[in-house]
């Protein structure tokens, strides 16, 4: 049987503690069995998977997404080494990464679900296994490029990190990943995901006139212009561990200008100037929630607030809202005639509105403010997003070549 090797991040470092204790019997009793049945063949089982945990645990402190990515990578690396391979994942050279990259494009059968299952079950103080789980999601379709790229950057992190702490001496994930034959290289013309201008136009106008008839939906207004109008990540918009986002991140300066302080990936804090347009928004929504036009330095009432109960949105709540309006917008452009445009709606996500933002403002800001805003580390990343979108200016006066 396939046994999940981590639980949550809120388990591990239960789990740390076990492994170093080697007492994983007395809360994980099935993977302590899965562990000693291995261990027969692989002698550095136990120091392989306390690695493991040690890793997850440092990169896992950045974020719960960070630490589910990794973990699912490399999870099943792990299983694959040890199960396919009978060797640590210390002991692989080249040649058994470029094994594990032809196993990664195609699984076997018994190492894929149909869907996304849970790893453990809380049963009396025991952590029970669901038996569905499987390393792999089964697809219809070959894996796509950026699942490729998500294994690679795991894998090479993993090893650079292994390298640091003395755990190993070589990483050979760069020559595999550089001479691999299913990573195809980008087009220089990649644009990326947008709504339309009248997609956008559906999506805010349709939420701002149901206002009058249902108040509550401001919320959704509110957001839709943090989003788009300050480029934000919904994860730069949720409750978190380390972050609150509460009003009193709107702050003034000496001149006037007004700004909003966030955290973003890294836990890097920046702040986002504030157009008039966006200012007329954040006004309107304080109003509706009965707040001063303007914030002051010491409110702590959350950006967007609860309808019900206390405290800011997590990022599910959110994407919930913005999906509201995007069904709200879908509806009323198929009652429009604009089909087309509804059903390319339908495919969208919150990230697209970040995109809208940043890729109409590229067109008359400086690139240097517009990557500070976005809260870009190299401007070359704004560059290479954004700035190609003006491929449709190439592609007019393309058209008007002569043969």
């Amino acid at each position: 049987m396939l046994v999940p090797l981590v639980d949550t991040l809120k388990q591990l470092r239960y789990q740390i503690a076990h492994v170093e204790d080697k007492t994983l019997q007395q809360e994980y009793p099935q993977l302590e069995t899965f562990l000693m049945d291995l261990s027969a063949e692989i002698d550095d089982i136990w120091q392989d998977l306390a690695f493991l945990y040690q890793f997850l645990y440092v990169y896992g402190r950045k974020s719960e997404a960070t630490f589910n990515r990794f973990r699912n990578e490399l999870e099943r690396f792990y299983l694959w080494s040890w199960l396919e391979k009978k060797q640590s994942v210390f002991a692989l050279k080249r040649d058994d990464i470029e094994e594990y990259v032809d196993f990664m494009v195609e699984p076997a059968a018994t190492w894929c679900s149909d869907s996304v299952q849970w790893r453990y079950k809380d049963q009396k103080g025991i952590r029970q296994i669901n038996v569905n789980w499987r390393p792999f999601v089964a697809k219809d379709t070959t894996v796509s490029q950026q699942t490729l790229a998500a294994m690679f950057t795991a894998l090479n992190v993993f090893y650079k990190f292994a390298i640091l702490e003395e755990k190993s001496n070589t990483n050979f994930v760069p020559v595999v990943k550089k001479n691999s034959p299913y990573l195809v290289v980008q087009s220089q013309i990649k644009l990326p995901d947008t709504l339309s201008n009248l997609q956008w136009e559906y999506v805010l106008g349709v939420t701002k006139d149901m206002c009058d008839e249902h108040p509550e939906l401001e919320r959704n207004l509110f957001t839709l212009a943090c989003l788009k109008g300050l480029y934000l990540r919904i994860s730069e918009l949720s409750e978190r561990a380390q972050w609150s986002p509460v009003m009193s991140h709107f702050w003034q300066d000496p001149d006037g200008f007004w700004y909003l302080r966030i955290m973003g990936k890294g836990n890097k804090l920046r702040d986002v100037t504030l157009s008039n347009d966006f200012i007329e928004y954040l006004k309107r929504y304080r109003g509706y929630r009965g707040l001063p036009p303007l914030p002051r330095v010491d409110e702590p009432y959350p950006i967007i607030h609860k309808l019900r109960g206390q405290g800011g949105m997590n990022v599910r709540q959110l994407r919930r809202i913005v999906q509201q309006s995007f069904d709200l917008a879908v509806e009323s452009l198929n009652k429009d005639g604009f089909v087309d445009e509804a059903e390319q709606l339908k495919a969208a996500t919150t990230h697209w509105l970040r995109h809208t933002g940043a890729t109409h403002d590229a067109q008359h800001r400086p690139l240097k403010h517009l990557s500070e805003d976005l809260g870009h580390a190299k401007i070359a990343t704004t560059d290479q997003i954004y700035i190609q979108t003006n491929i449709k200016d190439r592609a007019k006066s393309g058209a008007k070549r002569k043969l």
